[in-house]
């Protein structure tokens, strides 16, 4: 199931980016433009995280913050323009988890987003399907129908994210971003690499492709056509 985001920002061209920037990630994006807004629509369908902007119309952010605070665990990352110090106790003091001071790089936010989400979700394996693949989180194991499948570290992080995301395509920036880290150098061939590997795995007797490349942009894991 996606994650739901809630965004309270009330200057329009960061909210856009946002939505459209989180909801290209996969994410299931909704906004609201002003704290008591804001509030209701997170008290009405909770979401897994908000991202929250300091300075708001009507209700201001730190006092929204508070409010969702006390109403449960909810992830709160602010966004602001006050970068000292002071300001930054100020908001982890109202209950935020993760402080992140505009202008920012949109990756990092992406970053703090899975971090928060990370830690806000219960430990425990679950098995991850599509079509007749199966990939077990508690013991890393895989299996085509009955037959399994040996992955190394890497390969099973790569495969993981296929299964997190089936039938959507991953960039080779998004795949990079998170199996190798965004600092990675995006000039290696490491990703077709590891893609092969895993066919090669994946079909070795003679199963159908699930891995599929999309020239220019990166890869999707559909069923073969």
């Amino acid at each position: 199931m996606r994650e739901r985001i809630l965004i309270i920002e009330d200057e329009e061209r960061i909210l856009q980016f946002l939505r459209r920037g989180l909801t290209y990630e996969g994410y299931h994006v909704e906004v609201a433009e002003e704290g008591n807004a804001g509030l209701a629509l997170a008290r009405e369908t909770p979401p897994d995280l908000v991202v929250l902007d300091w300075m708001l119309p009507g209700l201001d952010g730190l006092e929204v913050c508070k409010r969702l605070r006390a109403g449960g665990g909810v992830p709160i990352l602010m966004l602001t323009a006050k970068d000292s110090v002071h300001d930054r106790v100020e908001g982890l003091d109202a209950g935020a988890d993760d402080y992140l001071v505009k202008p920012f790089e949109f990756e990092e936010l992406l970053a703090r987003i899975r971090a928060l989400l990370r830690r806000a979700k219960p430990e425990g394996p679950e098995v991850l399907s599509f079509v007749d693949l199966r990939l077990d989180t508690g013991t890393h194991q895989a299996y085509r129908g009955e037959r399994p499948i040996e992955l190394t570290a890497k390969e099973y992080e790569l495969l993981e994210l296929f299964l997190h995301h089936p039938r959507q395509v991953l960039t080779r920036e998004v795949i990079y971003d998170r199996v190798w880290g965004y600092d990675f150098g995006g000039e290696s061939n490491i990703i077709e690499v590891y893609v092969r590997y895993l066919r090669q795995k994946m079909e070795e007797t003679g199963e159908s492709r699930l891995i599929h490349t999309v020239r220019g942009v990166g890869y999707v894991l559909r069923e073969s056509a």
